[in-house]
């Protein structure tokens, strides 16, 4: 079941940018999820399949790419430290928020190398054709963020293993890193996306009328944001392990 909503974010200003559902309406939709779910199977299979799911929840991209560097606002009143401290505080209400309404197993995937966006690439290049190596600060904005975004996971892990729970980290930016600097995997093209000139498009300007490159898989990036289905492929199998851990019954 996904309650996602693409372009959301854990800050509450961010959905509102891009006019999509915030994270605490997704929770009110699980919540109602709920209630439907006991009226088919009753409270005691709905606890238990609630208890025993896994919680896959990525975000926060846009709460630095879209709101914090885009849009003037926030960053009239928070400096980037600041800025990440507030946004950890709204990722502990929202694991919160899931956990007083039954989720355990809960998997928090952290920033990507921000720096390395095909769009990112092409807003901060003195030549947005010819020089498309990686923003270095906004990937070290990661990289910052990851470490606080980990330990406050770990603390969180720490003070409810007593009620079984399992809240762990999935880190995205090393193998997406992998993927881009070449290392371990081989792709063709890493720097721009497969749909249209794959140096801006994405949402709706990515769509069944733009032109596509003639292999996916050759790219790490569909559209200038999103990995391709092969690179997500790699990182699921990446995570595969950490995955197994948190839905295996001990």
């Amino acid at each position: 079941v996904s309650f996602a909503s693409a372009a959301s974010g854990f800050d509450p200003l961010t959905p509102r940018i891009s006019n999509v559902i915030s994270l605490s309406k997704q929770l009110e939709y699980f919540k109602e999820y709920q209630k439907r779910l006991e009226i088919v199977i009753g409270r005691k299979k709905t606890e238990d399949l609630i208890r025993n799911a896994l919680y896959f929840v990525s975000a926060g991209t846009n709460d630095f790419v879209v709101n914090y560097f885009t849009v003037p606002i926030r960053r009239k009143s928070y400096d980037l430290p600041s800025y990440m401290e507030f946004l950890l505080q709204q990722v502990q209400q929202f694991i919160q928020g899931l956990w007083h309404q039954g989720a355990r197993r809960i998997a928090m995937v952290g920033l990507p190398p921000m720096g390395c966006l095909p769009i990112v690439i092409s807003l901060n290049s003195d030549n947005a054709i010819l020089h498309r190596g990686c923003v270095d600060f906004y990937s070290s904005v990661a990289r910052a963020y990851n470490v606080m975004f980990e330990n406050m996971l770990n603390a969180m892990q720490f003070r409810l293993a007593n009620s079984g729970a399992r809240i762990v980290y999935m880190d995205a930016y090393g193998p997406l890193s992998d993927m881009i600097q070449g290392h371990k995997y081989k792709f063709d093209e890493v720097s721009s996306g497969c749909c249209g000139t794959g140096l801006m498009e994405t949402a709706f300007l990515c769509n069944p009328n733009s032109p596509v490159c003639p292999d996916a898989s050759k790219y790490v990036f569909w559209d200038s944001i999103h990995p391709t289905e092969k690179a997500y492929y790699i990182l699921f199998e990446v995570l595969r392990p950490k995955i197994d851990f948190i839905i295996k019954d001990h």
